[in-house]
């Protein structure tokens, strides 16, 4: 694209776009701008970008992925899991808690600072990150049992989530549910960073 303003939105919302996208329905752009929460000038030129990139086609009936969109989508897909909510537990640090689980990513792990500070620069309260390693999660840094008193949330967490050694299970937390989900998920996108470097 031209050179010009920054835009106002995230990768993140490029991501949730295309997840929206994926899901069949041609989605008009005010429906697409609310489910963004973004502004419709916002979703205008973030629709300018995919289209130029050749992920979606627009028309009449609305916005819908290319052929190249629904394998971005699926690539998407093998790397973030789709999304989950949990209630509030001593795991999460607020109100609204969406999950996303990260694949084959503990390697790209500290303690979980960094995800915490993705997900307050996001505008979230903050995230919790857990690993997954020889059949159970932890919490890195952590020695104590963190599901003590809480087993059935980590019994949904393995059964919705299906983690495999390695992966990893980021929980954003916030005061909305839109702000958990784009916290986790800007999480998991600097995680991804963290690992092709």
């Amino acid at each position: 694209m031209a050179p010009g303003r920054t835009p106002a939105f995230a990768e993140t919302h490029v991501v949730k776009a295309i997840e929206t996208l994926g899901a069949g329905e041609p989605v008009g752009r005010i429906r697409l701008s609310k489910m963004l929460g973004l502004g419709e000038g916002e979703t205008r030129t973030l629709v300018r970008h995919l289209r130029s990139e050749k992920v979606i086609k627009v028309s009449r009936a609305g916005i819908t992925l290319t052929k190249l969109g629904k394998r971005v989508l699926s690539d998407l897909r093998s790397k973030i899991s789709e999304e989950i909510e949990i209630p509030e537990s001593s795991l999460t640090i607020g109100p609204h808690n969406v999950v996303v689980l990260v694949k084959d990513a503990a390697d790209c792990v500290g303690y979980g600072v960094e995800q915490r500070d993705a997900a307050i620069k996001a505008g979230a309260l903050g995230a919790t990150t857990l690993v997954f390693g020889k059949g159970r999660l932890t919490m890195p840094g952590v020695s104590d049992d963190v599901f003590r008193g809480i087993r059935p949330m980590q019994e949904r967490l393995v059964a919705e989530l299906k983690p495999a050694e390695d992966d990893v299970i980021i929980i954003g937390s916030a005061m909305e549910r839109q702000t958990a989900e784009f916290a986790a998920k800007t999480a998991a996108l600097r995680l991804l960073e963290s690992k092709s470097q």
